[in-house]
């Protein structure tokens, strides 16, 4: 069996799992879950450490399936499945924007640190703190600056705010990894090229992208999956519309009536980071013969 056969058949296991995980506690758990710390008389208190089971809030997992091929909302109207891949396009289309951009100014400072150490200590620590900023929070901040823009004559659609928003995620893995990948060659190897007067780009040609290659892969892979989690919390977070976290917002708030829609695009942001992350995967043919020891992520 090939090992892309087999990658395939535990990631089909892995989902199965889930799926009896989650039968299986909706089955033996307490239909309004497990609170501690409520105050007899007041609704709301204490803290909820077991979530509840009755069907509003947990529905069965053929429920959620059933669902995706009935009316979005009624009448009409098409099939949720439909509605979810028309807001997946663009959620996907978004992303991309996010992940180029991403990619371009983490490969950029993952250039100038390799490049000189002092840079690198200076900016590693204040990366690695960016990425501890609340996207929520983060996310508006961003929109009103489109804002401005777009009202001092520039023209900055909302889609634009989203996509940046998307590239701040998705730059960290690639800055983090390409840098290490940078910073792989063996100083033998590094000394060699010095010694036969090599200059900076023709060893960073030659040697160091080579060399990072392997390191490279699996960042453009997260940061692939980072840049769609991204488009789908913001908008989420700034209301923009057409995508999936708008939906998931007018679906969560007829969840009451209507449990199993939610969870479309919930489903439909899944197969969205499978996508995203697959699509990379395209780039790494390219570059085979330069995978081996590929990092994982």
């Amino acid at each position: 069996m090939s090992r892309r056969a087999t990658g395939l058949g535990w990631g089909i296991l892995g989902v199965l799992a889930i799926v009896l995980l989650w039968e299986a506690y909706k089955f033996l758990g307490p239909a309004e879950g497990v609170v501690i710390g409520a105050v007899e008389g007041q609704t709301g208190s204490g803290v909820m450490i077991l979530p509840r089971t009755h069907d509003r809030a947990m529905p069965h997992v053929w429920d959620m399936l059933a669902r995706l091929f009935e009316p979005t909302s009624g009448g009409e109207t098409p099939p949720l499945i439909a509605t979810v891949a028309i807001a997946a396009v663009t959620t996907l289309g978004i992303a991309a924007v996010g992940w180029v951009l991403g990619v371009i100014v983490g490969g950029a400072l993952a250039l100038v640190m390799q490049r000189w150490q002092l840079l690198e200590w200076g900016l590693l620590p204040w990366i690695v703190v960016s990425q501890t900023v609340p996207l929520i929070a983060f996310a508006p901040v961003i929109n009103a600056i489109g804002n401005q823009i777009d009202r001092g004559g520039t023209t900055w659609p909302q889609w634009l705010s989203v996509a940046v928003i998307a590239s701040y995620l998705a730059f960290f893995p690639v800055a983090v990894g390409a840098l290490r990948g940078l910073e792989a060659p063996d100083r033998i190897h590094v000394d060699l090229m010095r010694t036969y007067a090599v200059g900076y780009w023709s060893t960073l040609r030659h040697l160091r992208l080579p060399a990072a290659v392997p390191h490279l892969l699996p960042a453009l892979r997260l940061a692939a999956a980072n840049a769609v989690l991204g488009v789908v919390v913001a908008e989420v977070s700034i209301g923009m519309r057409g995508g999936i976290g708008r939906m998931l917002i007018q679906l969560a708030g007829q969840g009451s009536s209507d449990p199993a829609a939610p969870w479309g695009p919930i489903f439909g942001s899944i197969v969205l980071g499978l996508i995203a992350a697959g699509s990379v995967a395209l780039i790494g043919v390219g570059l085979h013969r330069y995978r081996r020891g590929e990092a994982t992520a």
